[in-house]
């Protein structure tokens, strides 16, 4: 089984969101595939706030003041 990452993650959900989307499923299956989509949701959710906490922390100064600075990606330059 391959490790669960962030990436993976919304991988599966997209594809379980275009399964559910195109009615064809039975609706057991479609409980189940529901139900694995909020499992991965939520991890995806904690991953999230992991990644945002470690942010947190790398931002921090030496007094221990959070700077915040906007994120500008490269096309914004």
């Amino acid at each position: 089984m391959a490790k669960l990452t962030f990436e993976n993650s919304m991988k599966q959900l997209e594809q379980i969101v275009q399964e559910l989307e195109s009615g064809d499923l039975p609706l057991e299956k479609a409980i189940k595939k529901f139900e694995e989509g909020i499992r991965l949701t939520k991890f995806c959710s904690e991953k999230l706030d992991e990644t945002e906490k470690r942010i947190t922390m790398l931002l921090r100064d030496q007094e221990g003041n959070i700077s915040e600075k906007p994120f500008i990606t490269d096309d914004e330059e």
